[in-house]
């Protein structure tokens, strides 16, 4: 067994404040305590072990591994089309970046395709490479497609819907629909019925039949303000409906081309830090580089680190990793640091089920945690108890 770990020095964000030179305390794969420095530490053994690993992270922070519910890939490789070994190295690539628990998205195309993809990507989740399946398509709007096949659209059909859910043997996690088109309420009704999350997204609903689609059983917004209409004083739209009701958790794409940073900071304001969840929506480019790639069946241009399709236009995902999302949320935007970590780690942890294990810096979770220098840059990530970028070699 790995000896016991104490981090020390480093200002630690907990659920209830950040501690100044506190400590946290890593046995095998799991936290031990955490808190200010000396005994008795937060549920935590009295002592470390006289034979602990010491780690000196004065002058850093230290907070949960993020938890990214909406990601199509990354370091060259797709989740929504690539292979099993493609997928495997897009989470190492985001893993490096400090998102400890991903969520693989899958995109528009062929429903047989997407069954069968689901199949594999069920795999890499029980085996815990992965936290589970994200259908993005094909139940969306063609009004508001984004960077989805419009050929391969359709309306969402529960028996289709159930199609996809059982191919992923259980590790569905969410899917996006445009609930107002047909079949949408009672999609959503089949959706929370086998505890998967229902998102409204790629939808040109009105304000009513949102509050509609929400009183079904629809729980988190894709991509907030991106590929719905925009809110309007005398058309509020789905926007307003996904902020003011407090069932809902909104995704916000924090890269600086997603959103105005005004708009974020609205959203955040409204919203509240429990009911945000920053994600990157990446595709194959994010932590590689720009070039022409692929987006399930269409062809993407990355230039300056912005993903557009070849063929119109359209932005199509980010190549966003959620380090640099945190850095500007504290840094661009002026959010408070709790606040952040809350929206990168606690609040996605807490929609997948997922808060007893991940999402904070308590005993007896997953000793997942990100360290970041005092610019919030990353300088070091820890997963179950191992460094995969570890901050002395930084």
């Amino acid at each position: 067994m790995a000896p016991t770990k104490v981090l020390a020095g480093a200002r630690v964000v907990l659920p209830a404040g950040t501690v100044d030179d506190g400590r946290v305390i890593v046995e095998g794969t799991r936290i031990a305590g955490g808190g200010p420095p000396g005994p008795g530490t937060a549920g935590g053994p009295a002592e470390a072990p006289a034979d602990a690993e010491s780690v000196d992270l004065s002058g850093h922070w230290l907070v949960p591994g993020f938890v990214d519910i909406h990601n199509h890939g990354g370091g060259g490789a797709s989740f929504a089309g690539g292979t099993a070994e493609d997928v495997l190295k897009g989470v190492h690539t985001h893993r490096a970046h400090g998102t400890t628990t991903v969520v693989a998205s899958a995109v528009t195309g062929e429903l047989d395709f997407l069954a069968r993809h689901a199949g594999m990507l069920a795999e890499l989740a029980q085996q815990g490479d992965i936290a589970g399946i994200h259908f993005e398509g094909p139940f969306i709007s063609p009004c508001r497609k984004g960077a989805h096949n419009e050929r391969l659209l359709r309306d969402p059909d529960p028996a289709e819907v159930r199609k996809l859910v059982d191919a992923a043997h259980g590790q569905a996690r969410m899917m996006t629909l445009a609930t107002e088109l047909p079949g949408g309420l009672d999609s959503v009704r089949l959706l929370a019925e086998h505890g998967v999350i229902a998102a409204v997204g790629h939808t040109d609903a009105t304000y009513e039949q949102t509050l509609r689609a929400i009183d079904a059983g629809a729980t988190v917004a894709t991509h907030l303000f991106n590929a719905m209409p925009p809110l309007g004083h005398r058309a509020p739209g789905p926007v307003t409906a996904l902020l003011e009701d407090e069932r809902v958790t909104v995704e916000l794409i924090n890269d600086g081309t997603h959103l105005h940073p005004a708009a974020l900071r609205l959203a955040f304001h409204h919203a509240g830090r429990d009911r945000v969840a920053f994600i990157t929506d990446a595709m194959d480019a994010a932590g590689f580089g720009d070039g022409r790639y692929m987006l399930g069946p269409m062809e993407v241009e990355v230039a300056d680190g912005v993903a557009r399709l070849v063929e119109g236009g359209s932005i199509a995902g980010s190549t966003l990793t959620l380090d640099r999302a945190f850095k500007r949320a504290v840094t661009v935007d002026g959010l408070p640091v709790g606040d952040v970590v809350a929206a990168l780690s606690a609040n996605p942890a807490r929609l997948l089920g997922l808060d007893d294990r991940i999402g904070s810096l308590e005993p007896g979770k997953d000793a997942d945690l990100v360290v970041l220098d005092s610019g919030f840059d990353l300088v070091g990530v820890m997963r179950r108890g191992e460094w995969v970028v570890d901050p002395r070699l930084a």
